[in-house]
């Protein structure tokens, strides 16, 4: 525990000052409506269910504000660039980006809760008071709107007895905008969750852009001014302390006490979120911009299991490894934009991309590729965007682990480091790489099988064999598979895969390789990266936190995981 508060004592910071800023505004909007003379006469009909929907409003107008940020990515990549020399502690935020994301979109869900049912209250309240007829403060409060000249006299919105709840609703600008987020929230939050996401990601795509609905309905939703205040000028001469009590006789001319007069709130929310929103319609211009620049595709290469490469040209295109770009084709749909890790190094003239099968859309472009017929499928890529993978190379010692297609990071970087060994003056903090991959089926291997093979071969040239330790692991195999491997064991190579390492079956026993690691490196500095599922990273995260040591001087384990 001690080593994880270490790690990300900078990340609970700043999830401390967001909820303390959220409790913050929430208790200070509570007490302003709960105390202030302004609602004296609101509360005499709403109670303090008049706080609690402000509150959350207020609190859902700072959370609105926050949303958008966490997924501007040029202004996320252009903080990295700007912050590599900072500490990894500092930098950590940036890795959890959609983390954050997903909390504050929780925490919109909670405050809309809150918020709908008070103000559910608060609509019943005023329908009861404006069907009362026992001659109350507050009844006689919901029949002003007889008395206002210029309009402004009314407190209650609801201006006849037998109006209902589910007409205000729907005829009111508060009303109907309300519902009309409500429903975008839902849509979108329902539409997020990992089973979509991974098997109907079209669904979660065109599902999440309601959030302009959202920000829209959000800037209206206050126009209408149903929550109402006694204005300045009607507090100087009829002060609720003074007349409240009295107002049995505000029709008396002789009394010095008058009708109070309210006025609705200006509406608030476009103070709050019209920042952000230009910040992220700034962020889609530019990548609308870099998207429509010409991409040149050089090369098609069909691998087996299935797996598409891409490899493509585009002018003052400029990578750094681990980094990944979106992805668009037209010819299958105009919206769809798509994340692919980059799989090519910096020091090649092209990038590329690896594509299989995930969904209806990569099925789609795939098969638009596979027959290699001219013209070749238009293509558009936006980016590139960066990821924590990018840090690799400040580690002394790195543990890389690929889970099927989540590889493709690991091949721009050792790419990378193949390059680096070709020059004379590569100089690298990297002292020993161990890499992990993790497939289902030994076609999966097919793709990757050369890059590893030259990278043996070029160790071996410069003596550098220690340098990339690498295992690979199959899960999913059968009895035949097996029998094979073992008759031809006593072989040079793989027989599966042509390497001199041997795969494994099952999957890693990752106690053991840590302990192992830990053992060979007592005084480093261990970066862990990881491009798979959930529950391998949960995995992980324990192994890092259990094999570090309090001592910052002996062996320490950081965890980081690619997110899209």
């Amino acid at each position: 525990m001690g080593n994880w508060v270490v790690n990300h004592w900078f990340s609970v910071l700043i999830l401390v000052i967001w909820f303390g800023l959220n409790v913050f505004l929430f208790v200070q909007a509570f007490l302003q409506y709960e105390t202030d003379d302004k609602y004296y006469y609101t509360r005499e009909i709403l109670g303090s269910a008049l706080a609690w929907a402000r509150a959350s409003a207020r609190c859902l107008n700072y959370n609105s504000m926050l949303i958008l940020v966490p997924v501007c990515r040029n202004l996320l990549s252009f903080v990295r660039g700007t912050c590599s020399f900072c500490s990894r502690t500092l930098r950590k935020p940036l890795d959890h980006n959609l983390t954050f994301h997903k909390l504050v979109a929780y925490m919109i869900c909670l405050l809309t809760a809150v918020h709908i049912i008070a103000h559910l209250f608060n609509f019943e309240r005023y329908s009861r008071s404006r069907r009362a007829t026992d001659g109350s403060l507050a009844s006689v409060l919901s029949n002003l709107s007889h008395h206002g000249k210029e309009g402004d006299a009314w407190l209650n919105p609801i201006h006849s007895p037998d109006t209902t709840l589910l007409y205000v609703t729907f005829t009111s600008i508060a009303g109907l905008t309300g519902v009309i987020i409500t429903i975008a929230l839902i849509l979108m939050v329902t539409s997020a969750v990992e089973f979509i996401r991974k098997h109907y990601f079209e669904v979660f795509w065109y599902t999440h852009h309601l959030f302009i609905i959202y920000i829209i309905g959000l800037v209206i939703h206050g126009v209408g001014g149903i929550v109402r205040g006694q204005t300045k000028k009607s507090m100087e001469e009829s002060h609720p302390h003074e007349c409240a009590e009295s107002f049995e006789k505000w029709d008396d001319p002789d009394h010095h006490c008058r009708h109070p007069q309210f006025e609705g709130h200006f509406p608030q929310s476009w103070e709050w979120i019209l920042a952000p929103c230009i910040l992220y319609a700034f962020e889609r211009i530019l990548r609308f911009y870099r998207s429509r620049q010409k991409v040149v595709i050089t090369k098609v290469i069909m691998h087996p299991s299935k797996v598409l490469e891409l490899q493509m040209k585009k002018r003052g295109f400029s990578m750094e490894v681990g980094q990944y770009v979106f992805v668009n084709c037209p010819s299958i749909s105009f919206l769809e934009w798509h994340p692919f890790t980059l799989t090519s190094a910096p020091e090649e003239d092209f990038f590329s991309i690896h594509v299989r099968v995930a969904g209806d859309w990569t099925e789609k472009l795939i098969k638009a590729f596979e027959q290699q017929k001219l013209p070749l499928p238009r293509i558009e890529v936006d980016g590139p965007f960066g990821t924590v993978s990018e840090d690799v190379f400040q580690y002394e010692v790195a543990m890389l682990i690929g889970a099927g297609i989540g590889v493709t990071p690991f091949a721009s970087i050792l790419k990378s480091i193949w390059y680096k060994f070709q020059r004379a003056d590569h100089k690298l903090k990297t002292q020993k790489i161990y890499f992990y991959w993790i497939c289902r089926e030994t076609g999966a291997f097919a793709w990757f099988n050369d890059l590893l093979n030259s990278l043996e071969k070029e160790m071996e040239e410069l003596g550098k064999v220690g340098f990339l330790n690498y295992r690979l692991f199959l899960t999913g195999w059968d009895s035949n598979i097996v029998g094979h491997a073992a008759i031809n064991f006593d072989k040079a190579t793989d027989i599966l895969t042509g390497l001199k390492q041997k795969t494994s079956f099952g999957r890693p026993m990752w106690d053991n390789e840590f302990s192992t690691i830990a053992t060979a490196h007592p005084k480093s500095v261990v970066g862990v990266f990881l491009c798979g599922p959930q529950g391998l990273a949960k995995s992980l995260r324990k192994c890092c936190q259990r094999h570090s040591s309090l001592d910052p001087r002996k062996v320490q384990f950081y965890f980081n995981k690619e997110n899209f």
